[in-house]
């Protein structure tokens, strides 16, 4: 596999149409596609100024490009998709609309609420909303997530990406397995994890981590996005070194690959991802968040760069 860079598509902090809009302050992550008859729309998540005790708060909306023309954006939302849940609830803090998918005849939004804690940042799970609009703006399906906690999965269940193969669906997403304490400072350590439905709705999961550690205990996995392409599943996922990943260089995120024949086992060799930092410029430290689509005979890629995708996302195609 070989991913020809195009480059960035959309930068937040840069954008000037002439509309303020005070939620879309920097960071495009998560992405998820929509694809239309003239155009593809992008949704991603977006950042608030930081409020006075330096908390983010993120909500999603998306922008809109031609679909002849993926770097050319004709339209940029006015608003959220939906709001964030009221006080106490999961998705009080952030929703991120890590995937987009239709299905008979509605357009279903999982995407991974946040809710911020005492003894540790935030835990996560994975909400779905539905439009009746064609993706303009989404309701909740219900007021808690269609995953959460649970005894073998205890926390941080996030990073949702859906695919639907004959007539069931696939969710792979990230689960906490550990807090750890660095500097008295907590991290979370995650791994890669599925769970299969006939609905959508109510999930079982495999109870298992899907790929394997190539650094140690402490490796961190997320965003996993699977595709079928000759003849085998492909999944593109991101992951670093656990801890001082943020003070020490290339500990940061990178794309990692596997593939598989049955969509349960996974065989990792990130040496064929395709894909690398580049030189400079706005994906030179970090990739994160790979979301893989299918248009007109080819594969594209989005993805985010530097600092977790606050200078927005960037597109790459197969060249295979």
């Amino acid at each position: 596999m070989k991913w020809k860079k195009l480059g960035q598509v959309f930068d937040p902090t840069t954008w000037n149409d002439g509309i303020e809009r005070d939620w879309m302050k920097s960071h495009s992550q998560c992405t998820s596609t929509l694809v239309f008859d003239d155009f593809v729309r992008i949704y991603f998540s977006s950042r608030y100024d930081n409020d006075k005790d330096g908390q983010a708060t993120s909500v999603t909306s998306f922008l809109d490009v031609e679909r002849s023309n993926l770097k050319k954006i004709i339209k940029v939302s006015n608003q959220p998709v939906m709001q964030l849940g009221k006080i106490g609830h999961f998705d009080e803090n952030a929703i991120y609309p890590t995937s987009v998918i239709r299905h008979e005849g509605r357009v279903l939004l999982y995407y991974a609420g946040w809710s911020r804690c005492k003894s540790v940042p935030f835990n996560t799970s994975v909400g779905l909303a539905i439009s009746e609009d064609d993706g303009e703006t989404f309701k909740r399906y219900a007021d808690g997530p269609v995953l959460g906690a649970s005894p073998f999965e205890p926390f941080v269940i996030s990073g949702p990406k859906i695919r639907k193969f004959g007539d069931t669906f696939f969710m792979y997403y990230l689960a906490g397995c550990e807090w750890v304490l660095q500097e008295e400072a907590p991290e979370i350590i995650y791994k890669n994890r599925m769970a299969t439905s006939k609905d959508g709705i109510y999930w079982k999961r495999e109870n298992r981590n899907i790929i394997a550690d190539i650094y140690d205990n402490n490796e961190c996995q997320a965003g996993p996005d699977v595709f079928e392409y000759k003849d085998k599943f492909h999944m593109y996922f991101v992951y670093r070194q656990g801890l001082n990943f943020r003070t020490e260089e290339n500990r940061g995120y990178k794309i990692g690959y596997a593939t598989s024949h049955d969509k349960y086992n996974w065989i990792r060799n990130d040496k064929l991802a395709g894909i690398e930092y580049s030189e400079k410029g706005w994906d030179s430290t970090m990739h994160h968040y790979p979301h893989v689509f299918e248009l007109d005979g080819k594969h594209y890629m989005i993805y985010n760069g530097n600092d977790f995708g606050r200078f927005g996302f960037g597109l790459a195609v197969l060249e295979d």
